[in-house]
């Protein structure tokens, strides 16, 4: 089968549903067309969105677990943003807890640590990474981490904090195979954003091509990081395909099969979202 070219969007068969596994629906830059968006997601067979709660505050945890009320499609994470960890509280955190007891979210998140912007002491960002991380665990959730320049902190927590024992997903991977071997010895799942059709991304893609097929998930980071060929506008769940086509392309595989495989890793991923998976293609089928 010919692989598609990176700036083509694929059309999928009937029956093959992707799932964007990590935006950001309830951002702002989404207020004047939200439905529009959520729409064209779904004409396009992106079946489900991972919403994270994890911008602005605990308002966005807020905000996602609206839009979930709203949308069938829709889970929401709910967690603390490395940059906001300077705001953190003994009480913001207890109310982090409380909305993670809603019957919709399926992780916690985003979380980790951010040293490239360092919007926030290293040293906040790695306790509100912990107390995070001792949250989703009594919850019995998984954990959507989130990483930028600080590999050997963040792989030290995630192992003295027994992460792998309830697992996860490292959004928006954007290291080296190194760094991507060492995450996946803990037992965490990749995802991959807009990034690997960046110029200079071959670090990047040389990971995804070496990704194990059971461990790769996709995402869009939504409305961020869109995408080549639609690289400088505002991205959407939509676009989630192109990034299925540029790592089909990388791993020789038919997109088709690519995006299958990331559907059932993030169902894996997100346990919660099993059930509800199932729920979600019956509607689709009776209303084909």
């Amino acid at each position: 089968m010919q692989l598609l070219r990176t700036h083509e969007r694929p059309e999928l068969p009937p029956g093959v549903f992707a799932i964007d596994s990590h935006c950001h629906l309830h951002d702002p830059a989404f207020d004047a067309d939200r439905e529009d968006v959520w729409h064209r997601a779904v004409t396009a067979g992106v079946r489900a969105l991972v919403e994270i709660g994890a911008s602005g505050g605990l308002d966005g945890c807020r905000q996602a677990c609206a839009l979930a009320e709203r949308y069938p499609g829709i889970f929401p994470t709910v967690g603390i943003h490395p940059h906001d960890a300077k705001e953190v509280t003994p009480e913001v955190l207890a109310a982090l807890s409380e909305f993670a007891d809603h019957p919709a979210v399926v992780a916690v998140g985003e979380i980790g640590l951010d040293y490239h912007y360092d919007n926030s002491p290293s040293e906040q960002q790695q306790s509100v990474f912990r107390d995070c991380i001792a949250i989703a665990r009594g919850k019995g959730l998984p954990i959507t981490v989130h990483l930028r320049e600080a590999e050997a902190d963040l792989i030290e927590i995630l192992r003295s904090e027994r992460a792998h024992e309830i697992g996860g997903v490292i959004h928006c991977f954007s290291g080296n195979w190194d760094t991507a071997k060492r995450l996946l010895d803990l037992g965490f799942f990749l995802s991959f954003s807009g990034i690997v059709t960046f110029k200079r991304a071959d670090a990047i893609r040389e990971a995804a091509r070496r990704v194990p097929s059971d461990r790769l998930l996709i995402e869009t980071d939504a409305p961020y990081l869109a995408p080549v060929p639609k690289r400088g506008h505002r991205n959407e769940p939509a676009f989630v395909l192109y990034t299925a086509a540029c790592l089909a392309e990388l791993r020789h595989a038919p997109v088709e099969e690519l995006v299958q495989n990331a559907t059932v890793n993030t169902l894996r991923a997100f346990p919660r979202l099993q059930t509800a998976w199932a729920s979600l293609l019956e509607g689709t089928t009776t209303t084909a």
